[in-house]
């Protein structure tokens, strides 16, 4: 029997939408303490959140270079699960944070373009769970709803699971499951009415569809 895909819910800022995000079957919710970002949530809100799921739901916080301290802060104050980090950090600075926050662990994000190396991800290896692989585009961090060529994937040669992020909706997320067989995907922007309020018709949509491509991969073995 296939693996079965597993789904991280990002842009998480309301209780609301982390209750519906459980009840639809998401493994991880996601949440951006970048004050940038229009889903930016502080940390006190995101303790709130957090403090009232149930069992087996992971929270991964988002950040982009911020200073390492205060990440371990926001770690240990809301009680993350997992770190995922958007910007320069380089191979010491996610081992730094691995060891000093533990049991937390470290995810490295990637923007990925038709000119990206494989050889980028090989320091990695030994620092971090998993990649997260999002669009490219110049001079944004992430979070740009627009999706990647998929094929550029196989050329990368992975040597740890990836979490397949950037414009990830109903409409698509069934193809690029069969296509690129993902650990993992991310959805934001896909299942949103606004900025950081989810829809629950999208987001449910987007749970039938990822089941249905995981049925797809059964039927083909």
């Amino acid at each position: 029997m296939g693996a079965r895909t597993r789904v991280k819910m990002c842009g998480i800022t309301n209780s609301y939408d982390a209750e519906e995000g459980v009840l639809a079957g998401v493994d991880a919710l996601g949440f951006i303490f970048v004050e940038e970002s229009p889903r930016h949530v502080s940390p006190e809100n995101a303790r709130g959140i957090i403090a009232n799921l149930p069992p087996f739901i992971d929270c991964v916080g988002v950040f982009v270079d911020r200073d390492p301290r205060e990440v371990e802060e926001i770690i240990a104050y809301c009680g993350l699960s997992y770190v995922q980090l958007h910007g320069s950090e380089e191979s010491k600075d996610c081992e730094r944070l691995a060891r000093q926050s533990a049991p937390c662990k470290v995810i490295k994000a990637f923007r990925v373009g038709g000119e990206t190396p494989g050889d980028l991800f090989t320091p990695f290896n030994d620092v971090v769970q998993g990649f997260l692989l999002d669009t490219y585009s110049k001079g944004i961090a992430g979070g740009t709803g627009m999706a990647f060529d998929w094929q550029i994937i196989d050329r990368l040669r992975l040597q740890l699971p990836f979490i397949l992020a950037g414009g990830l909706d109903p409409g698509n997320v069934r193809a690029a499951i069969r296509q690129v067989h993902p650990f993992a995907i991310d959805v934001n922007s896909g299942v949103e009415r606004t900025p950081g309020m989810k829809d629950e018709k999208k987001l449910h949509a987007f749970m039938e569809q990822v089941r249905l491509a995981d049925q797809d991969k059964t039927l083909n073995e």
